[in-house]
């Protein structure tokens, strides 16, 4: 099984690899957004990501801000995976925009009357105390690994590196390193809130898209970056934590039953969202939800999203809460489906006409009011994904990410 999961690794980045060059080369050419639908599939992925690290990163607070010491063991991994997830979904807007080369130009010459120049400032601040947060929160372990000769070389060498030469495990000194991560973690808990609904507050304030131009749209964002990264979370604890006891069954039965709450509430959200919205369907807004569910792609909602991201999700949760794969796959299928609800976010708003009959006033292979994502997008997509499962996996491999043992 192992060997299959690398071979399809190896096919994916090296797809990617190709689709990378055509966008480096060829520019937006081969995309298929054009004059009227101007974001698509990696808008869709960048939010995704985004949402997984801040979900990632809140679930991380309940250990080092809330001290539940019943997850304690996760901290580190969620930590990392908040990192590698926020490095990814910013690659995925930098493969979207049109001049990737001046992506600096945001710090050089910010706007900060624009919700997007508030973002990235939002953006580097929160990737400042993840950083801080992880050097305090890895190192008693680095140390330790920096010293065991059950470690293999190439992790005692990045152990010692990472340590930035502070290699004391004097209890004064432990503690010390404990409160100022307190502290940032306490600090960042505002910076992801702050930034993930900046996200959806983007989207928000575009009055022209009554689509997004709604005041629940922040909120549906911060649910949904909780969901996908308990998700992402619970299916990495379930199918990779190196020591399978009862403590492990307990901790996958825990993330189990968080998972479901988050799961539950976002749900009701999503009912609020649709409901009110269609119980006329008079609105421009209850139109495009109609195409949602009932369109050409309304297989997007009720299979991918309803039907195998939360159905079922929800009974393996219930029927089968204490068996770890069946709260991992729950997890997997949550994570991994929840891409369709940013692809139902991004792409609906922008198929209907600001302006009656627009659509037939200019004509052409860009003035289109429709979009399905090319086969060189999807490229694109596939190496940005492969490269968040490359990052987890060396992690993995190389940091005490899943260690059974919590530094005291």
């Amino acid at each position: 099984m192992r060997r299959l999961l690398y071979v399809v690794w190896l096919v994916a980045f090296g797809l990617g690899l190709w689709g990378v060059g055509e966008r480096l080369v060829l520019g937006h050419r081969l995309a298929a957004y054009g004059s009227y639908v101007v974001w698509g599939l990696w808008v869709s992925v960048y939010i995704y990501l985004i949402g997984l690290s801040a979900g990632a990163f809140l679930l991380s607070s309940l250990v080092y801000v809330f001290r539940v010491e019943r997850l304690e063991r996760i901290g580190k991994l969620a930590l990392f995976t908040a990192v590698v997830t926020l490095l990814t979904a910013l690659l995925s807007i930098w493969f979207d925009l049109g001049h990737m080369e001046r992506f600096y130009r945001v710090y050089t010459s910010p706007n900060f009357r624009s919700m997007m120049a508030w973002m990235i400032w939002l953006y580097t601040g929160y990737f400042l105390v993840l950083l801080g947060e992880a050097y305090l929160a890895f190192r008693p372990d680095l140390v330790r690994w920096s010293q065991e000769a059950g470690r293999s070389r190439l992790q005692r060498t990045v152990a010692r590196w990472l340590t930035l030469g502070r290699t004391t495990l004097e209890g004064d000194v432990l503690e010390r390193e404990r409160k100022v991560l307190q502290v940032l973690a306490t600090v960042g808990v505002p910076l992801a809130v702050a930034f993930h609904g900046g996200v959806g507050a983007l989207f928000a304030t575009v009055s022209a898209k009554m689509y997004w131009h709604q005041s629940i749209v922040p909120i549906l964002f911060l649910t949904g970056a909780l969901v996908s990264g308990g998700g992402l979370l619970t299916a990495v604890v379930a199918f990779a934590w190196p020591q399978r006891d009862g403590e492990y069954r307990e901790l996958v039965s825990l993330l189990g039953r968080v998972l479901l709450l988050l799961v539950a509430v976002d749900v009701l959200l999503e009912w609020a969202e649709f409901s009110i919205p269609l119980w006329y369907g008079t609105s421009p807004e209850g139109h495009l939800l109609q195409v949602v569910l009932f369109g050409p792609y309304w297989w997007v909602f009720w299979v991918l999203h309803l039907g195998l991201g939360t159905l079922v999700p929800v009974v393996l949760l219930v029927l089968r809460p204490r068996d770890p794969a069946a709260v991992g796959w729950a997890g997997l299928l949550v994570a991994a489906t929840f891409l369709s609800v940013r692809l139902n976010v991004v792409i609906p708003a922008q198929i209907e006409p600001a302006l009656r009959g627009l659509e037939r006033a200019f004509t052409g292979p860009r003035l289109v009011f429709s979009y399905v994502p090319s086969v060189h997008e999807w490229l694109v997509t596939l190496f940005v994904l492969a490269t968040t499962a490359a990052l987890l996996w060396l992690g993995a491999r190389l940091l005490p990410l899943m260690d059974t043992e919590v530094a005291r």
